[in-house]
């Protein structure tokens, strides 16, 4: 555990030297809730309610692409092969990696909670503490799967290409910038195979709903379980030298990651009673009396649902 510490405090001074890490932690979350508040939901503070989980989810969901960046960088720059020659084992290092980026992550998360009660009148946050372990639980299993791009791929042109691609499906099929309610029937089946529609899912719960840990169990468990099988599997396919390259059949030993989200995607479709919640979620939130304010429209009721 004393590497494991010590390891943390030289990323996060590390990250805190660059310029490029501030901008994609600090700035870029914020400007994200200022879009989402004041263009999205035009500053109804229902909608903003509504679209915190969302703006949230995508804080933490960003960690992905910054430690894969960063440590692909490492290892083409030959920092990591200066860090092999100390005592240290690469779980150590992953996990290092991941705990720094919690720490760095999660004042930015709370800068936002104080920016939707102080500027757009947001008055409750449903149930604090399972709003704090989707939350903790989000960052540290999305940080695991940019150890997971790292790990599979040998260039740094490689890692943004995979990169933008997972943003891309992340970004527009998860829930994150269109609501999850009002995606048609099929998509919102398809989506629910998707790690970052299971955060959005649990945030909505617990911050939007008030419900219990109880409630987001199979979420926890989807993301627990990718979490657990992502700093495997990259402790496994771990390199420290630039030169090493990874076998093409190793990177399907990735594949596995998505096996808990699968399984919970399977789940999900299953119970439509789920998604009819979902959208009671939703007009529980419009409908909350507002002076001044009318409802906002309500999700089409898709028959295909």
């Amino acid at each position: 555990m004393r590497n494991i510490w010590i390891l943390t405090a030289i990323r996060m001074r590390l990250a805190l030297r660059n310029r490029a890490f501030m901008f994609f932690s600090l700035m870029m979350p914020l400007a994200f809730l200022f879009v989402f508040a004041a263009i999205f939901a035009r500053g109804d503070t229902r909608m903003v309610t509504y679209l915190l989980p969302s703006v949230l989810a995508l804080t933490v969901m960003g960690s992905f692409w910054g430690l894969s960046i960063q440590l692909v960088t490492f290892r083409e720059q030959g920092v990591l092969r200066q860090f092999r020659l100390a005592p240290v084992a690469p779980f150590e290092m992953l996990v290092s990696s991941v705990i720094a980026n919690y720490i760095l992550t999660m004042p930015t998360v709370v800068i936002e909670l104080v920016l939707a009660r102080t500027v757009w009148n947001v008055s409750s946050f449903g149930n604090l503490w399972g709003l704090f372990v989707m939350m903790s639980l989000g960052t540290v299993t999305f940080a695991s799967f940019g150890l997971i791009v790292a790990s599979m791929t040998n260039t740094m042109q490689e890692t943004q290409v995979i990169n933008n691609a997972i943003w891309f499906l992340f970004l527009f099929f998860s829930g994150a910038t269109f609501p999850f309610v009002f995606f048609p029937g099929w998509l919102q089946r398809v989506s629910v195979f998707l790690p970052a529609t299971h955060l959005i899912i649990g945030l909505q719960y617990v911050l939007i709903g008030g419900a219990s840990l109880w409630k987001v169990g199979p979420e926890i468990v989807a993301l627990l379980t990718g979490l657990l099988m992502s700093l495997f599997v990259s402790t496994k396919l771990f390199r420290w030298e630039p030169e090493a390259r990874i076998e093409r059949r190793s990177k399907f030993v990735a594949a596995a990651v998505v096996i808990p989200f699968l399984l919970v995607g399977v789940w999900e479709n299953a119970q439509d009673a789920r998604r009819s919640e979902l959208r009671a979620i939703y007009n529980s939130a419009m409908q909350r009396s507002l002076p001044g304010q009318t409802p906002a429209q309500t999700p089409p009721q898709n028959p295909q649902q």
